[in-house]
């Protein structure tokens, strides 16, 4: 690891540990989230000798924080800046099996662009962990929501539901998506 490369992942936990204290323990963002996030913010370094470009503001859509199935910390408000997709699923769900194998498709594609989130609730851990073996989900962060706040915060009240944040943070769609229509909004708000 470079010297600068250090120094940014320095500044970046120093960032993100101030954020936190500004906005209060009941907002916060685990430090461990901000400080996994860090290497996100030194893509957007510049080449030598230029300044690098700040981090985008996060916007209240993206302030929240969680685990993901696998026990990793997980920040949204690493996400600010890009247009994200949360899929909001249930282990049980048909009509989410189906739309898996689709968001496993095109999500390590636009990893960079546009991350897909899934949001799992609605069942036991064993099954969501098992749903995202079964459907090759490993690759895409997926949150455990059981207790279902981030189901709550988003307003969904079944799933299967796409909610698509466009890069602002604003909810540009919110509701049923079938593998068709998901890849031309993925692909659309990739191109800009």
């Amino acid at each position: 690891m470079s010297s600068r490369t250090v120094r940014h992942l320095g500044a970046a936990a120093v960032l993100a540990a101030t954020a936190a204290c500004a906005v209060g323990p009941e907002r916060a963002a685990p430090v461990d989230a901000a400080v996994a996030a860090a290497p996100s913010a030194t893509a957007t370094a510049s080449p030598a000798g230029e300044t690098p470009t700040p981090p985008a503001p996060v916007p209240k859509t993206l302030s929240f924080a969680g685990k993901t199935l696998d026990g990793t910390a997980f920040s949204a408000a690493a996400l600010a800046g890009r247009p994200v997709v949360l899929w909001f699923w249930a282990p049980w769900c048909a009509t989410c099996a189906s739309q898996a194998w689709t968001v496993a498709e095109i999500a390590p594609k636009y990893r960079d662009t546009v991350p897909i989130v899934g949001v799992a609730g609605l069942g036991e851990q064993k099954a969501m962990k098992e749903f995202v073996t079964e459907f090759e989900l490993a690759g895409t962060p997926q949150l455990d929501d059981r207790a279902g706040a981030v189901w709550r915060r988003f307003k969904v009240a079944e799933q299967s539901t796409f909610v698509i944040l466009d890069r602002n943070g604003k909810v540009v769609h919110q509701g049923f998506l079938d593998g068709e229509s998901l890849t031309r909004q993925v692909e659309t708000l990739a191109r800009g």
